[in-house]
């Protein structure tokens, strides 16, 4: 527990820092979470029957999440990230020399994982530009959310848990707790606009809604996909926590939808 603690500490100290350090801090941080968690994504589903291919998913990340870097810079076109979809092909041919048990598994799972694990990264990175410029204040506020969303759910859940939400899933999580994240994260955004004058109050609260409840969604749905491969964690990088999958999980599901309610709603 004491370890978990400090680890977590660390953790949350670190990405605040980066955040507020500007978007040159920012982008490469979360690039590197993004292409990292890929990685952990592939390491978690390989087995004697699915094999993906790992360099070409991982390098289809990397290069996918430094055009879009670029593009929120306004050092490249926003037609240049079309090229990513050049990959696709690269990894059909590729799939063409293997000798594995079901080529079909290998790269289907390869691109599930820039699906489920890169875009959502990509989208998270939108966050800081949606308004325009860079402002650090609106993925901060994002992980604000996520954490007391995580910290609510927790602490209603082990006070008052009763009724399992997905027990099938994940034993541990209960309706109280799920409720108690939500109302803790509500909490938070209607104070958040006194401090972070990014967004007025009832966008916050919309903002808390989304996390509270499509976070929690992100974090069922990664437990079941390590019931599936049969792990415990999605990693060791972070002793006490596992890995980094681990801790954004919440955020896979979350942030795709956070970006598109500002983007079509706001700004």
């Amino acid at each position: 527990m004491k370890t978990r603690a400090i680890t977590g500490f660390f953790f949350i100290a670190v990405l605040i820092a980066v955040v507020l350090f500007g978007p040159y801090a920012f982008i490469p941080f979360f690039t590197l979470v993004g292409v990292y968690s890929v990685y952990e994504f592939y390491e978690m589903v390989q087995s004697g029957q699915t094999k993906p291919l790992w360099a070409i998913g991982i390098f289809s990340a990397l290069l996918g999440l430094c055009l879009l870097s670029l593009v929120l810079l306004d050092m490249l076109a926003t037609e240049n990230l079309l090229w990513i979809f050049a990959f696709a092909f690269v990894l059909y041919i590729a799939a063409l020399f293997r000798k594995t048990v079901s080529v079909i598994h290998d790269i289907a799972y390869t691109l599930f994982g820039l699906l489920y694990v890169a875009i959502p990264f990509g989208l998270f990175i939108c966050l800081g530009f949606v308004s325009g410029t860079y402002d650090p204040y609106i993925p901060l506020g994002f992980l604000i959310l996520l954490w007391t969303n995580d910290t609510g759910a927790y602490l209603a859940g082990k006070s008052f848990g009763r009724r399992k939400l997905f027990e099938r899933i994940s034993p541990n999580k209960t309706w109280e707790g799920f409720i108690g994240g939500l109302v803790l994260a509500v909490a938070v955004s209607l104070n958040l606009a006194r401090y972070f004058d990014s967004l007025v109050s009832w966008q916050w609260l919309t903002m808390a809604i989304i996390i509270g409840s499509f976070g929690t969604l992100g974090d069922l749905v990664e437990s079941m996909l390590k019931r599936n491969t049969g792990v415990k964690d999605s990693g060791k990088l972070l002793p006490g926590h596992g890995g980094l999958l681990d801790r954004f999980d919440g955020l896979l599901m979350a942030a795709p939808l956070v970006y598109l309610f500002l983007k079509f709603f706001v700004f």
